[in-house]
């Protein structure tokens, strides 16, 4: 069984734009290589979770999806980091079309895409962590039983949650 590190994507890997999808669009957080290769380093897995409901919305498409998260790992490899995979929700309950607008468990705050991911990888999700900038991320760690959720929380808008940092290298001496 292996440990990971669950990162939400946009506002925590790269600036949330909202519904990115173009390289030219996509502004990697500051410090996110060094925190994912210290995981790394420490044998945690990285694996990607996010919720995408762009492409239900009909904003993009799956495929303009994965062309930008194949750039993407391509980046973190570049910077010696191994995304172990991604994956993602393009659901909606409300606002999405056609046979996108449903409640999925996939979709955070529900933890489809980590037990998923745990099944898929031979995770121990009780060794791992969920890192990612919303509540909903933190509930779906704490829906798929990981170790610690912590929520990146710059600003300063949740100061209810526990286990909050301001900074991503913040993170390092919980892992």
């Amino acid at each position: 069984m292996h440990k990971a590190l669950f990162l939400d994507r946009d506002g925590l890997i790269n600036i949330d734009h909202a519904y990115v999808y173009r390289q030219e669009d996509f502004d990697f957080v500051d410090g996110i290589f060094d925190v994912c290769r210290t995981a790394q380093d420490k044998g945690y897995q990285l694996i990607v979770v996010t919720n995408q409901s762009g492409i239900g919305r009909g904003y993009y498409t799956e495929a303009d999806f994965h062309l930008i998260s194949d750039w993407m790992v391509e980046q973190f490899k570049q910077n010696g980091v191994l995304i172990k995979d991604v994956y993602f929700c393009p659901y909606h309950p409300t606002s999405a079309e056609g046979d996108y607008k449903k409640d999925m468990p996939c979709r955070k705050p529900h933890p489809g895409m980590l037990l998923d991911a745990a099944k898929e990888h031979q995770i121990d999700l009780t060794q791992s962590i969920m890192f990612g900038d919303s509540v909903k991320d933190v509930e779906a760690g704490d829906a798929a039983g990981v170790k610690l959720s912590v929520l990146y929380d710059p600003n300063g808008k949740h100061q209810s949650i526990t286990n909050r940092v301001s900074k991503l290298v913040d993170i390092i001496p919980m892992l």
